[in-house]
């Protein structure tokens, strides 16, 4: 068991390395084709913004999914650079005093008390766009029908009806305590849309059929309500030094979460239902889903 957990951690940093080292290139100081020029100060503040560590979770999904069913890993590289990008952009703009007004993350002064806010809201802007131009671009081994369905997908699941719309019902939140229903729609919206969609992808660059895709974007969306309820459980009982953010916000909001509803025992055993039906929509796959396996016990069982 030791030697799958480190071979499973080996795993997720290379692949984080690699989508760090792309995000890089990506961010770089020379203009592509049609750009006019590359602001300092504005590429400095999105560079502080996404190339600052952390697990890279949703492209290690994206890369894993497209694995599982034969596609390209590198098309599957790109997919999830791009929606690092979007993860990072929400970020970016969450933590603004406007919305979570959070001074720390993953370790660092959040973006706009490094820089300013106009600067960290235009940051948020050109990494969502930035997002979409990762797709669309030549370099991105994929026919153009698979890029249209991928930038349909991401946009659903990052817009008003899914990611943006979250944090809209998650501001609103603060002011009237949704009931469970409401907690599990926002939390579906604001964190699971783009878990959903980073497996999803992955049957999309695989060109796979539809029941492939259908349990893809299932598993997708059992671990994005995991990766929520742990979150509430982290927020509840780490230590902000381990997490690298404030802990502890949604209790002092008074905002509701499915922890406060039904308590810590209730959370721990409704992970364990999740990792196990995550685990039995990959069942088809035999062996080679077991590094998406892994991921949904790592996805329940994370500590930061």
């Amino acid at each position: 068991m030791k030697d799958e957990t480190s071979s499973f951690a080996a795993r997720l940093k290379a692949n984080a390395l690699a989508v760090e080292t792309l995000l890089a290139e990506l961010l770089g100081p020379d203009p592509c084709t049609d750009e006019i020029a590359r602001p300092a100060i504005l590429f400095d503040a999105m560079r502080h913004g996404v190339l600052n560590g952390g697990k890279r979770l949703r492209p290690f999904l994206v890369s894993e999914s497209t694995a599982v069913l034969g596609g390209s890993a590198d098309a599957a590289l790109r997919i999830g650079a791009a929606l690092e990008c979007v993860h990072c952009y929400s970020l970016v703009h969450d933590d603004l005093p406007a919305m979570d007004n959070d001074d720390v993350r993953r370790g660092k002064p959040t973006v706009h008390v490094a820089f300013d806010e106009a600067t960290a809201i235009l940051a948020g802007d050109s990494l969502l766009t930035l997002a979409f131009d990762i797709v669309a671009a030549p370099e991105t081994p994929l026919s153009d029908r698979q890029k249209t369905e991928l930038v349909l997908a991401l946009a659903r699941a990052s817009g008003h009806g899914g990611m943006a719309g979250g944090q809209a019902l998650d501001l609103a939140a603060e002011r009237k305590t949704p009931d469970e229903a409401g907690i599990v729609t926002l939390q579906a919206m604001k964190t699971g849309a783009l878990i959903r969609f980073a497996c999803e992808a992955g049957a999309i660059i695989a060109d796979a059929g539809i029941e492939d895709r259908r349990r893809m974007r299932s598993f997708g969306e059992k671990i994005g309500l995991a990766f929520q309820l742990a979150d509430d459980l982290l927020d509840l009982t780490a230590d902000a030094a381990v997490m690298g953010k404030a802990t502890g916000k949604d209790a002092a909001r008074g905002k509701g979460t499915l922890v406060a509803l039904h308590g810590q025992s209730w959370a721990e055993r409704e992970l364990e239902k999740l990792v196990a039906q995550a685990e039995e929509l990959l069942a088809p796959y035999g062996a080679r889903s077991a590094v998406l396996a892994e991921t949904a016990r790592f996805v329940a069982n994370r500590r930061s």
